[in-house]
């Protein structure tokens, strides 16, 4: 079957994620600077996390420019993937209310690395799908970044206990890997 079915479905959740999470933000009751103070680690949360779902969109929608078929497997890979970044509006809300503590952080390492794991294995089974394509099997041969941001969650985790800003760190040098575009990917659209 077609893919575009598959890409009209994620767009529109994604889409909805986002609209969860800036729904969740409220202006404060006085009209002065200082009460912005209160809710910036809500805003700051609510940033990171909607750069997080700009660039899963942005390698969905390349994943998806070459792809030219999708079988049941694959299908079911973008349902998982989906349901873990559905996740990212609650954790986002978690961790703007409690200001950075252990376990939302944490939480959020585990969302943010389960949605990798998704991915990647989105990303296998199209490969699978599609071996005997040259030009997605050349545009998709290099997973070292996937393998690097899969570590780079686990070892955020682990620094969460010894403070959460270091995990969150983490999460942060992943999404800047992330922004920017791969090369050989947009090459091969192109």
């Amino acid at each position: 079957m077609k893919t575009n079915r598959l890409e009209a479905f994620s767009d529109g959740v994604l889409a909805i994620i986002i609209t969860i999470m800036v729904m969740q933000l409220r202006a404060p009751k006085e009209m002065t600077w200082e009460a912005l103070v209160p809710i910036l680690p809500v805003f700051v949360s609510y940033v990171l996390s909607f750069i997080y779902i700009g660039i899963y969109w942005n390698n969905h929608h390349h994943l998806f420019q070459i792809t030219k078929k999708v079988n049941g497997k694959i299908l079911w890979a973008n349902m998982h993937l989906l349901f873990w970044l559905s996740l990212i509006p609650f954790a986002t809300s978690w961790i703007g209310e409690d200001h950075l503590m252990v376990v939302p952080v944490v939480y959020y390492g585990i969302i943010l690395f389960m949605s990798g794991v998704a991915y990647f294995i989105l990303h296998r089974l199209i490969l699978k799908l599609h071996q005997d394509d040259e030009t997605i099997q050349k545009a998709y041969s290099n997973q070292n970044k996937a393998y690097l941001s899969m570590a780079l969650y686990l070892i955020g985790i682990a620094l969460c206990f010894v403070h959460p800003i270091l995990g969150a760190v983490c999460y942060l040098i992943v999404a800047i890997m992330w922004i920017i575009p791969n090369k050989q990917v947009e090459k091969y659209i192109e």
